[in-house]
């Protein structure tokens, strides 16, 4: 029987080409949720770029202690969301997300307008910087994310106002709060013997997305959103980039990672639900009592061994371009092709020759990566694969596509040091404070919704 392309070709579903689903999922790193051109042109000081207020004909979302979220603003916001978090863009997904990203919008309103009130700067120069630091870590230049968000219906000023307010925000809980934190030796101590004591105990690597509410009546509202949330990543969205927009967190920044953890470190309710789950499951809403917890069990293992998430690999991308159109006999030439290649080589040296047999086949430069680093599918395909060998073929709507494992190094078991434990705590206060003065922001604001 004639093999038909999904035959040649099989691939789990919803793998992307990995010369766009790298950089896209990277775009957003490190950075929190978007706030409004035109919140931060009032509220932010220190150089910023001119920005265009908009106009009140283009109808008004909300009003936060007397500004304006502008339709505009929130439908780029809307479009922001959909682009970085891979969720798919139609107007039944536009309508379920519209009232979570407008309740970001009037947070970041208030952000905007604390670092102001507390004389907060954030330079161009800065702002230019972090831009070309996301374009490096992505692979992508300032020019092709301009681009890319362009194609999004994005301006790159959205992007760069997120930034300011993002860098504002963090310099102003530092500020406000920094001096009040202190993580004692006692606290430090406690940690490692809890650590030692339950060196043999299973250990979870695991992501969260905290949805948090202020107002219990809110709770079923929130509820429902959480929902949605998990339904569209078990649906394909990325969890890291729905965790960067949605979650409320410190986790956030790092696209809901918490590494390695024992089950006494997790919330109670959390750590039950946990301890019951599968790698690679993703979670109901879990209520807790400081929100709607969404959580992706990502492995699991006994003691404190090696991290599989700090693996070195040095990767090599090889394309056999393939129309999208293509007919049976092509498909079937290529899946020839890509078995004699899979078959032939035992080292990047030889993939680099040996694709060049093939009509327009073509390596990319070698890349080094940590696993964390990678895209939860990237990771997957070269999973198990053995230095030299190249992983299933992945048709994407360039061709077909193998990553070709050029080098691999396992991490080292260790257990945390001091400084690591300081610095957690540290971050794990200043967070909670973070949270509960926004909190606060909140309960004193006037806000209207329209």
């Amino acid at each position: 029987m004639t093999p038909t392309e999904n035959d040649a070709f099989p691939v789990p579903k919803g793998i992307l080409r990995l010369s766009r689903l790298v950089p896209v999922a990277a775009l957003f790193a490190g950075l929190a949720t978007l706030p409004a051109a035109s919140a931060v042109a009032q509220t932010a000081p220190g150089p910023a770029p001119s920005v265009t207020m908009t106009s009140d004909t283009q109808g008004i979302a909300a009003v936060v202690n007397d500004l304006v979220i502008s339709s505009y603003d929130l439908d780029q916001r809307v479009k922001l969301v959909l682009l970085s978090s891979g969720i798919p863009n139609t107007s039944e997904n536009i309508g379920r997300i519209r009232g979570q990203v407008l309740r970001s919008l009037v947070d970041e309103y208030l952000k905007a307008q604390e670092a102001g009130r507390l004389n907060i700067t954030v330079s161009q120069e800065e702002v230019d910087e972090a831009f070309r630091r996301i374009a490096q870590r992505s692979n992508m230049t300032p020019d092709q994310i301009t681009e890319t968000l362009k194609e999004g219906g994005i301006s790159r000023a959205t992007l760069e106002q997120q930034i300011r307010v993002d860098m504002a925000w963090n310099r102003a809980m530092q500020q406000r709060f920094g001096p009040m934190v202190t993580v004692g030796e006692n606290e430090i101590n406690e940690v490692m013997r809890r650590l030692q004591e339950e060196a043999g105990e299973p250990r979870y690597l695991v992501s969260e997305i905290l949805i948090s509410f202020d107002n219990p009546g809110h709770a079923d509202e929130i509820s429902a959103g959480a929902q949605r949330l998990a339904d569209q990543i078990r649906q394909g969205a990325p969890f890291e980039a729905v965790a960067r927009q949605f979650s409320q967190s410190a986790s956030a920044a790092n696209g809901g990672d918490i590494g390695w953890v024992h089950s006494s470190q997790l919330p109670e309710g959390v750590r039950e639900v946990v301890t019951q789950m599968q790698p690679d499951m993703v979670s109901d809403p879990i209520r807790t009592l400081n929100g709607f917890y969404i959580i992706a069990l990502r492995a699991m293992q006994s003691g404190t061994g090696a991290d599989p998430m700090r693996d070195q690999y040095q990767l090599m991308q090889v394309l056999l371009p393939l129309t999208p159109d293509a007919d049976p006999q092509a498909v079937n030439r290529r899946a020839r092709e890509v078995n004699e290649f899979r078959n032939s080589i035992s080292s990047c040296d030889d993939a680099e020759q040996q694709i060049k047999k093939y009509v327009s086949g073509v390596a990319s430069p070698r890349q080094q990566a940590i696993a964390g680093q990678l895209d939860p599918r990237v990771r997957q395909a070269i999973a198990g694969v053995p230095v030299g060998k190249a992983s299933e073929p992945i048709r994407s709507d360039r061709g077909v596509e193998m990553i070709v494992v050029c080098g691999h190094r396992a991490a080292e078991g260790e257990m945390p040091t001091r400084e690591q434990i300081d610095n957690t705590l540290f971050e794990q206060q200043l967070s909670m404070m973070s949270r509960r003065h926004l909190r606060d922001l909140r309960r004193d604001a006037v806000v209207v919704y329209r």
